[in-house]
């Protein structure tokens, strides 16, 4: 399998300050949003913002905007689904990959939505806590230490989700890459887990996500009495 070569993400020859690293995580959101008219209308704005970044993350986000520019709406829209939607491994949801659609994953997703009610944000009901565009704007533009705990710890899974898409071909491996170029370097321990979500593969029970929409006090409740 090719994902379990684990070939070494690229690193950034230049440091990243704050300011610069925030911007990664806002031009990112935006980029792995659904290429609706809303976005597609910013890519003039969003190339703009990219120009002031450092390389190699410049070069890492101009390669997706190229792409969305250079594609119509609907071939975008087509390709966003079949990459994303259509994909297990390519899933912007980050608690799939150790848990696919199971219970398991409801706790998982409480440490979410704990870290925004934390920073006084709510979600909505239509978007799960988790998923990776949510959370780049979070840490973008809310709580950038509370945002880059929780992008540090699923650095196996969005090392795997880089691997994927750069095996695939996808204008979005460079988004990615410039997202993992923000974080800690991945470690051995890293590795060993990159490997075993490669080799397994989410869980495929399916028990539906209307739990994890709860209140968590209510969720956890209703879990202590089973």
């Amino acid at each position: 399998m090719s994902l379990l070569k684990l070939r070494r993400r690229p690193e950034p020859v230049v440091a990243l300050d704050d300011r610069d690293r925030r911007l990664v995580w806002r031009i990112s959101a935006l980029l792995l949003d659904y290429p609706g008219e809303q976005t597609l209308a910013m890519l003039d704005e969003l190339s703009s913002a990219v120009a002031e970044l450092p390389e190699p993350v410049r070069g890492h986000l101009e390669g997706c905007l190229a792409h969305l520019r250079a594609t119509g709406p609907i071939a975008l829209a087509q390709q966003y689904v079949e990459t994303f939607d259509m994909r297990r491994r390519a899933s912007l949801h980050l608690t799939f990959y150790a848990y696919g659609d199971t219970r398991k994953r409801g706790m998982a997703l409480l440490r979410f939505k704990h870290a925004y009610r934390h920073a006084g944000v709510e979600l909505d009901d239509s978007e799960l806590p988790d998923h990776l565009a949510v959370l780049l704007e979070f840490a973008a533009t809310v709580d950038p230490i509370g945002g880059e705990r929780l992008l540090g710890e699923h650095v196996p899974v969005l090392e795997l989700l880089r691997l994927s898409l750069s095996d695939s071909g996808s204008p979005y491996s460079g988004v990615l890459a410039a997202i993992t170029s923000t974080l800690p370097p991945v470690t051995t321990a890293d590795r060993r887990r990159i490997a075993e979500l490669a080799a397994q593969g989410p869980p495929e029970e399916e028990v539906g996500l209307e739990p994890f929409a709860m209140d968590p006090l209510t969720f956890a409740a209703s879990e202590g009495r089973r």
